[in-house]
């Protein structure tokens, strides 16, 4: 059963940019809040952004401000993060997850899709 699927990773020079999709069927989209999250290797997964159903608030992890945006299209059931001015630190496996709760606690994310790989190269 397909959930949450996310897209638009690939290879890209440092300081170049990228834009990620996630669509997910509404059933868990409409009314949930989207948020990013990345893994690089050996390392932790990390917060990146999230975005409220309605699209009026989002907030993001201090090392992406800035760079990163957080938007969405509740026609399309899809949430996006555009990617600008991308640094080799920002390589990692990025994941999309939606939650009824705003928020970026442990233990957020209902659903999640399988991730796409970002490689930044310097």
């Amino acid at each position: 059963q397909v959930n949450v699927e996310e897209s638009g990773g690939g290879l890209v020079q440092a300081g170049g940019s990228l834009r990620l999709s996630c669509a997910a069927p509404e059933r868990i989209f409409s009314g949930y809040a989207m948020g990013w999250f990345r893994q690089a290797p050996g390392k932790e997964r990390q917060f990146v952004a999230i975005i409220r159903w309605t699209g009026e608030e989002s907030y993001y992890a201090d090392s992406v401000k800035g760079r990163f945006t957080i938007s969405r299209d509740n026609a399309k059931n899809t949430v996006y993060l555009q990617m600008n001015d991308l640094k080799p630190e920002d390589t990692a496996v990025y994941y999309c997850a939606s939650d009824l709760s705003y928020g970026y606690y442990n233990g957020w994310g209902s659903h999640w899709g399988q991730g796409t790989q970002v490689t930044v190269s310097s």
